[in-house]
């Protein structure tokens, strides 16, 4: 059975290179996120400041998957 990924809301806090982004989590977390593909796919930019919603591994929690910018 596959796991379930864990969805969290955090602030971009760096922009690296190779479409990679710093995001501070709501308890000051740091992990390491990427873009989704549909994300990539309809040009979504994100910049430093932005609120996203992340995918997290169960797993692995310092890596995570940029799901959504919200408003």
């Amino acid at each position: 059975m596959k796991e379930e990924p864990i969805e969290v809301e955090g602030r971009v806090h760096t922009v690296l290179p190779g479409t990679m982004f710093r995001v501070e989590l709501a308890n000051q977390h740091l992990v390491l996120a990427t873009i989704s593909g549909k994300m990539r796919k309809r040009w979504i930019r994100l910049s430093v400041g932005d609120r996203v919603r992340c995918e997290m591994s169960p797993y692995d929690l310092n890596k995570a998957r940029i799901t959504w910018r919200l408003r």
